[in-house]
């Protein structure tokens, strides 16, 4: 079963828009916060850090992937980055919980913008064209009499 499932996620992941990956990773993180941020509650430290490092993982490659000369807000979400990484880290080393709720604090209106943007983009792209299926192609249309 669980190949089936990576194979699942696997083939959505390779067939996804951009923006829809985006929305993903950000969705994944604040998930990832959110457990971390219960598990250091109960008292899971061990929990708590695996799912911060998850959560630094995702965020190291939003770093590595955001080009800041692309647009006015590019360096500002740098440092909006390089801010929650820095106390992702520290979270995790100090298995502080109000630390880690000021992250979720932070990730979570990330998510909601990029969400939005993501529906914009959405409603706004040209339609890719579509492919007729076989069975829907008439025999004369195949140049076959």
């Amino acid at each position: 079963m669980y190949d089936v499932r990576s194979r699942y996620l696997a083939d959505t992941v390779a067939t996804v828009g951009s923006e829809r990956l985006l929305t993903m990773l950000y969705d994944r993180m604040l998930l990832d916060v959110e457990r971390a941020e219960a598990a250091q509650r109960a008292g899971d430290r061990i929990e708590g850090t695996a799912q911060l490092t998850h959560a630094q993982e995702i965020l190291a490659e939003l770093i590595a992937s955001l080009d800041v000369d692309a647009w006015d807000g590019g360096p500002g979400l740098m440092s909006i980055y390089t801010y929650l990484l820095a106390e992702l880290i520290e979270s995790s080393m100090t298995a502080d919980p109000d630390r880690t709720a000021g992250c979720r604090d932070i990730i979570g209106p990330l998510r909601e913008a990029w969400h939005g943007a993501a529906d914009v983009v959405a409603r706004t792209a040209v339609p890719a064209p579509r492919m007729a299926m076989a069975s829907e192609v008439q025999v004369g249309e195949l140049g076959v009499g």
